[in-house]
């Protein structure tokens, strides 16, 4: 492996967990030494547009890349709920404000219809809900 993939897999790695710390704090101690090796045929180009070109390009600031994902999550149903509460707190996080994910998700319900816009807000006020009792 070269020092160029190496970092890459040492990027995505250490992103990987920050993401399970949002699911859950108590996997911040999760070991990952070795999980390199679990995925020896992931090419190179994959994990560069993955976990660079893609999240890491000029052009959109974090928080408007989060609030895109939101919208994108929103329209498909809000069917993955886990990937729509890390991104909701991620994008609070990067600076969003509760006024602006409900209007990204309200805006989804023209493309992704009303079932979609509730479930999503169902989920978005949950998260609110859980990071004010938390305060």
């Amino acid at each position: 492996m070269n020092e160029t993939y190496t970092k890459m897999i040492q990027q995505m790695m250490e992103s990987g967990q920050e993401m399970l710390r949002s699911f859950n704090p108590a996997l911040e101690q999760m070991k990952v030494a070795g999980i390199d090796r679990m995925f020896p045929t992931m090419s190179k180009d994959m994990m560069e547009m993955w976990f660079g070109k893609t999240f890491n390009r000029d052009g959109l600031d974090a928080k408007t890349r989060l609030l895109v994902t939101i919208g994108a999550l929103t329209v498909l149903g809000a069917q993955a709920e886990p990937q729509m509460k890390m991104t909701v707190r991620h994008a609070l996080e990067a600076g969003a404000t509760e006024r602006e994910i409900a209007e990204v998700i309200w805006q989804m319900s023209v493309f992704g219809g009303l079932p979609a816009m509730q479930k999503a807000l169902v989920i978005a006020q949950s998260v609110f809900a859980e990071i004010e009792e938390n305060k």
